[in-house]
C-alpha cells in the first residue's frame, strides 16, 4: 500500500525532471492537502520529532514534509506542488539568509508567504538557544561523542569562539550528525521552550 514515503520519493523525483503523474496519483490516494518545504533533511528529522512529541500524526493528516536538499530548489517544489501544480497548500522553514529564496519561489508559484517562518541563523542555532549550552553537551555525552566534541574544541580555529557557535559547527563536522541530533535536540526541549519557528510551523499545519 502507497504511503507518504512514497509520495516523498516521487515528489524528489519529479523535481529532479521524472514524470509527474505518479505524484498526482499518489496525491489523490493519500488525501495529500499540504506539502512542508523545508531545506534539509536535519531540518525534516526535527520537524517529524516535534510532530511525534505532541501526538500527531501528519501523514494522516495530508502533509507531505518535503526535504528540498538546499533553499534554492524552493521555486522548482513550490511550482510543482503549490497553486499552479498540484494545487497544495504551502508552508516552510527556511534561515534568514536563504529567506530571499522562499520569497521569489512562492511568489513565482503563486502561493501565500504568511506560512513560512524563518530561524535567525539556521535551526540547528535556533535549537541550542532554546536549550543552553549545557543541556546540549549533555546530550552529546549522552550520544557517546564527548570526546569528538572535546577535539574538536581544541581546534585553533575554535579557541576563543563563543560555545554555543561552536557547538553549532561541531554538528556540521560529520556526516548525519546534524540530521541525528535535529531530532534529539528536539526531544529534549522542555514543552515551552520550542523555537518559535518550529512551534509556528507546526501549529501552521
Amino acid at each position: 500500500m502507497a504511503d507518504m514515503g512514497a509520495f516523498q520519493d516521487e515528489v524528489g523525483a519529479w523535481a529532479a525532471g521524472g514524470p509527474g503523474e505518479p505524484v498526482r496519483e499518489l496525491a489523490v490516494r493519500l488525501g495529500v492537502r499540504t506539502a512542508v518545504l523545508l531545506e534539509g533533511a536535519s531540518d525534516l528529522a526535527a520537524v517529524q520529532a516535534l510532530a511525534a512529541r505532541r501526538g500527531r500524526d501528519l501523514a494522516a493528516e495530508g502533509v507531505c514534509v518535503v526535504s528540498m536538499g538546499g533553499a534554492m530548489s524552493v521555486g522548482r517544489y513550490a511550482g510543482l506542488l503549490g497553486p499552479t501544480g498540484l494545487g497544495l497548500r504551502l508552508a516552510g522553514l527556511c534561515d534568514e539568509r536563504e529567506q530571499r529564496y522562499f520569497d521569489r519561489g512562492l511568489t513565482r508559484a503563486g502561493a501565500p508567504r504568511q506560512d513560512i517562518f524563518v530561524c535567525a541563523a539556521d535551526l540547528e542555532e535556533e535549537l541550542i538557544r532554546a536549550l543552553g549550552t549545557a543541556r546540549v553537551e549533555e546530550t552529546v555525552r549522552a550520544e557517546g561523542d564527548l570526546r569528538a566534541w572535546q577535539t574538536f574544541q581544541r581546534q585553533p580555529a575554535q579557541h576563543g569562539r563563543p560555545r554555543e557557535q561552536q557547538l553549532r559547527r561541531f554538528l556540521g563536522t560529520k556526516k548525519g550528525r546534524k540530521i541525528r541530533y535535529g531530532r534529539l535536540l528536539v526531544e529534549a526541549l522542555e514543552p515551552d521552550r520550542v523555537p518559535a519557528p518550529l512551534d509556528g510551523l507546526l501549529a501552521s499545519v
